[in-house]
């Protein structure tokens, strides 16, 4: 007989979700001796636990994790999208307002690239939507230097195959000639490491500026450069599907109740009008409380 999965999750995907370190990070906390689990210190992550189980870190307890969330970034030119660089670069966690927490980057734009970027809290959020099964477009606009035709950019529209490595077909519309640069914009569902400028490098083009400006249904919309906004929780649910995720273990993954609202947008939103139902409410409210004449 098949064994039933063990129950709960592991330590360090616990602690990862409440803030503490990323997966890897979670893990060499673990190793060097620092967490512990009921009073006991453990020095491996190979262990599940659950909702009683008391947790602590450096002999402090374990915060709540916090519900996921999902952000848009308009990331400008010349950040590196990685928690640190080798070379001493500037990356987009040293640009991300001070209130930000700790995110993670759905999928990544080098640093030459420009505009939307994912940004969430969840790691099982990060890796559904990175995921080509996902099947979510991502879309740029791209400026060119070169005059190309259709029968030119044929050949990408196709499938290439660049020093052994294969790149899906891609969905290319030319939109404008613009002097010696033309722009286009140019729909991928698998995005490998610089595929729009190594595809267009194969053709005999050199890509001189990338900006991606939509990944699946969410928009870069006119989001300012270097700007951040949180998607609503109603959005996020329904696109991502919160509520019917299956965790590991085979059970379903509830959507985390939220007692204290939740955090101011770091970008104002827009003002808007209250819908038709909204007033009709606010107006019988007044007509209740109103007194006689």
């Amino acid at each position: 007989m098949d064994k039933e999965p063990p129950k709960g999750s592991r330590i360090a995907k616990v602690l990862a979700r409440a803030g503490i370190a990323s997966r890897r990070g979670a893990e060499e906390i673990i190793a060097a001796g620092r967490v512990a689990v009921n009073g006991k210190v453990i020095d491996s992550p190979a262990l599940n636990v659950t909702e009683p189980d008391q947790i602590t870190v450096d002999g402090k307890p374990l915060a709540e994790p916090e519900p996921e969330r999902l952000w848009l970034y308009h990331k400008p030119i010349g950040l590196v999208t990685s928690d640190a660089d080798e070379k001493g670069r500037r990356t987009i966690y040293d640009a991300l307002p001070e209130d930000m927490p700790r995110v993670m980057s759905v999928g990544r734009l080098d640093i030459n690239s420009e505009g939307l970027l994912l940004l969430t809290n969840d790691g099982g959020i990060k890796r559904k939507l990175e995921l080509p099964s996902t099947g979510w477009m991502r879309r740029y606009r791209v400026r060119i230097n070169g005059r190309p035709t259709e029968d030119s950019l044929e050949p990408l529209r196709k499938g290439v195959t660049v020093e052994g490595e294969r790149f899906q077909p891609m969905q290319i519309t030319l939109d404008r000639q613009q002097g010696a640069n033309a722009w286009l914009t140019v729909g991928l569902r698998e995005g490998k490491n610089r595929e729009i400028r190594r595809a267009m490098e194969s053709i005999g083009l050199v890509v001189n500026r990338l900006i991606r400006i939509s990944y699946g249904p969410f928009q870069l919309g006119d989001l300012k450069p270097g700007a951040v906004e949180e998607v609503r929780r109603r959005i996020l649910r329904d696109q991502v599907g919160l509520d019917t995720e299956e965790e590991n273990t085979g059970t379903a993954r509830k959507t985390p109740k939220v007692s204290r609202g939740p955090r101011k947008p770091i970008s104002k939103p827009s003002a808007r009008r209250p819908g038709p139902q909204a007033r009709a409410k606010a107006a019988q409210g007044k007509a209740r409380t109103r007194k006689p004449q």
